[in-house]
């Protein structure tokens, strides 16, 4: 009997120790130990319709930056080196985007979140500055976030994937509602009534 104990815990801790080892990397043993990100899946809604893995999402062009938002508590989160892919791309992939279109980010949770094309372009959000008094807006990249300081997003920080608001400037800070997280859904709207 001890010996089927001790097997079963030499076979527990194999995963262990490839880590460790560098047989797989920090992204494979985060995925390894939450099944849910291996099901994960993105599904764009446009003139197209696509639906991504998680590996599938990553293959995808890189946008990198940095990341700082505040909730509306007051509460700050970051600053972080975000990266992921521009939003941008994700919607070309799905058709495209008029001008009077809107993109609707969703979550399994219920949350949901729209940006214009004014706001996809990185345009028409508030910025603070570290004292959280509003400042000029840089340029702003919308990204949906799967790395965070060089990590895979974890399910607490809203992984596999979120949304994040960019900036190649250091400690812009923007508002955390459109920080959507655990997003699953990406759907181009045409708000032409």
């Amino acid at each position: 009997m001890k010996q089927w104990i001790i097997m079963i815990m030499i076979l527990a801790l194999i995963p262990f120790f490839l880590s460790g080892a560098g047989c797989l990397d920090e992204h494979d043993a985060a995925n390894y130990s939450d099944p849910s990100f291996r099901d994960w899946r993105l599904t764009l809604n446009g003139t197209d319709t696509r639906v991504f893995t998680l590996a599938e999402l990553r293959s995808l062009p890189r946008a990198d930056g940095h990341g700082y938002c505040v909730s509306t508590t007051g509460f700050r989160f970051g600053p972080y080196e975000c990266a992921g892919v521009d939003l941008r791309e994700l919607v070309s992939l799905a058709g495209g985007m008029h001008p009077n279109d809107s993109v609707w980010i969703s979550a399994p949770d219920g949350y949901l979140w729209v940006f214009d094309t004014e706001q996809l372009e990185g345009n028409g959000f508030i910025t603070f500055d570290e004292n959280l008094s509003e400042i000029t807006s840089p340029p702003l990249r919308i990204i949906l976030m799967y790395e965070q300081d060089g990590k895979p997003l974890s399910y607490d920080d809203g992984g596999p994937a979120r949304i994040a608001i960019i900036s190649q400037e250091p400690g812009i800070i923007t508002e955390g509602s459109a920080w959507v997280k655990w997003v699953d859904t990406i759907e181009i709207r045409s708000n032409n009534g």
